[in-house]
């Protein structure tokens, strides 16, 4: 089973805000997750985002796929630095 790290859609129809979730990549969207690890609300300003950096860092370290968006996310926090081999893109 390969794990993604993405952003799960909650809220409701122009008021939403997003879960920071590991799930398994076969799942949709807003399917069944493994774990939740933190959320984003682009709607205040400036933007909240909370990250539980302790669990995203082990679910990298053990292959997990983070989203573009969760990638751009981890990397403005500063979360992402060390973990090798995770996104050479990003």
């Amino acid at each position: 089973m390969s794990v993604a790290i993405r952003l799960k859609q909650m809220g409701t129809k122009n008021r939403a805000f997003f879960r920071i979730v590991a799930v398994d990549s076969r799942k949709t969207r807003d399917g069944k997750m493994l774990a939740n690890l933190g959320h984003y609300n682009p709607l205040t300003d400036p933007a909240t985002v909370v990250i539980d950096e302790e669990r995203v860092l082990s679910y990298l370290k053990v292959g997990a796929t983070p989203s573009e968006t969760v990638a751009s996310l981890l990397k403005q926090h500063g979360i992402v630095q060390g973990v090798k081999g995770w996104a050479k893109n990003v």
